[in-house]
C-alpha cells in the first residue's frame, strides 16, 4: 500500500473515484483505531504526511491502509503479513482494526505471525509450496502438526 505526500484525509479517500464526506473519512479512521494519533497532530486529518508516509511510524502507516480499506468496503479482502513489520505492541494496537476490516466479507490473509489468523474460519497451513494441512485453529492445534509446532514456537506453549 503506497502513501502520498499529501493530507492524512486525502491518502484515506484515495480508495475510490468518488467524492467521501468528512464523516466517512473520520467513521473509516475511528474503525481503524486511527483517530487517536490523528488527533494528536498538528492538523487532524489535513497533515501532510510525506511521501510514503515518512512522517508516520509503520503501526500508523498500517491503521491508515485500514482505513483506506475500510472506506472502499471491498466484498474481498487480501492481507499479506499485515502485521509482519511491526512491533509486538503495535500489533496488538491494530488487530482490532483488522478483526473490524475482516467483518462481512470474504478475506484472504497470507501471515507469518498466527495472532491475526487465529479467528479465521479456516486456515490453511502451507509447507514448501504444498498444503500440508487445513482446518480451524483449534482443530490444527489437537492435530499436533506443523501449525501447533509453529504456535508452539511463536507463542511458548
Amino acid at each position: 500500500m503506497h502513501l502520498f505526500n499529501d493530507t492524512v484525509a486525502n491518502n484515506i479517500a484515495y480508495a475510490r473515484t468518488e467524492e467521501y464526506s468528512r464523516e466517512q473519512i473520520e467513521e473509516a479512521a475511528r474503525m481503524a483505531y486511527a483517530m487517536d494519533f490523528i488527533n494528536k497532530m498538528d492538523n487532524g486529518l489535513d497533515t501532510i504526511i510525506g511521501e510514503n508516509g515518512v512522517m508516520l511510524s509503520g503501526g500508523q502507516r498500517q491503521r491508515i491502509a485500514i482505513a483506506r480499506a475500510l472506506l472502499r468496503n471491498s466484498p474481498i479482502l487480501i492481507l499479506d503479513e499485515a502485521t509482519s513489520a511491526l512491533d509486538t505492541e503495535s500489533e496488538r494496537a491494530i488487530q482490532a482494526a483488522l478483526d473490524e476490516l475482516q467483518k462481512n466479507r470474504t478475506s484472504l490473509v497470507i501471515a507469518h505471525r498466527l495472532s491475526t489468523i487465529e479467528q479465521a474460519d479456516e486456515i490453511v497451513v502451507v509447507e514448501d509450496g504444498r498444503i500440508v494441512e487445513r482446518g480451524t485453529h483449534h482443530d490444527l492445534l489437537e492435530h499436533k502438526g506443523v501449525y501447533a509446532q509453529l504456535h508452539k514456537m511463536q507463542f511458548g506453549e
